[in-house]
């Protein structure tokens, strides 16, 4: 049996879903419109999303700090022709720059020219990346002093009721997602490695969880 790339099992799983994704996901991909309210990068300051997909997030960070720096990247060819294809229909082409990218090997000056930015964000994506780890390092590694990665994903929903907790992960497992138990630890761990500061809060259901690492050095937030 051949075994899928990750590149190719996204492509595959997107290529009909990105059409519909938007609309079928917004109920349940919580805490999203905080983290990007939440962002408030300097003025004229740089926000990357990683496993940017259709750009819903990107399109509403566009709005809420109209003079930031917008990148996205992704490795689903796919998601990216919608993102291009939503960024051009607003007009809002020449303030972003896309690119086809993995999130374990991540490299903004090669792929934007960018040697570090000042807000980094991951909403939904670690529990769909194999090496999530790895990708949280590499996010870490692109920061500005001062700068902050902002993650957003499902929590460990230990509260939920049992039947209802383990019909909701089937569901998600049929797409490929599987919620990362020990997601606070792991950024805890890498914040306490490189001297950065951290924050993590969680549902009180544990539904989904929200974390900042804030790299060691001035903070730096807009006006």
């Amino acid at each position: 049996m051949t075994t899928l790339s990750n590149a190719e099992l996204m492509n595959r799983q997107y290529r009909f879903q990105r059409h519909i994704y938007d609309a079928t996901r917004t109920h349940y991909l919580a805490w999203r419109r905080r983290l990007i309210a939440d962002l408030k990068p300097p003025q004229d300051g740089s926000i990357v999303e990683v496993a940017c997909g259709t750009g819903w997030n990107l399109l509403r960070a566009a709005k809420a700090y109209p003079r930031a720096q917008l990148y996205g990247f992704d490795i689903s060819r796919e998601m990216l022709d919608t993102a291009n294809s939503s960024i051009v229909r607003r007009g809002m082409a020449a303030r972003w720059k896309l690119a086809e990218g993995d999130a374990t090997n991540l490299d903004l000056n090669a792929m934007f020219g960018l040697a570090v930015a000042d807000r980094v964000f991951i909403s939904y994506a670690l529990s769909m990346i194999p090496d999530w780890p790895a990708a949280i390092e590499q996010a870490l590694s692109q920061l500005a002093m001062g700068g902050q990665l902002h993650v957003v994903d499902f929590g460990r929903m230990d509260q939920i009721p049992a039947l209802s907790r383990s019909a909701f992960l089937r569901f998600l497992a049929h797409y490929n997602v599987t919620p990362r138990r020990y997601l606070e630890n792991t950024l805890r761990t890498a914040a306490e490695r490189h001297g950065d500061s951290y924050r993590f809060e969680e549902m009180p259901s544990g539904y989904c969880a929200y974390a900042v690492i804030t790299r060691a050095g001035r903070i730096v937030s807009a006006a």
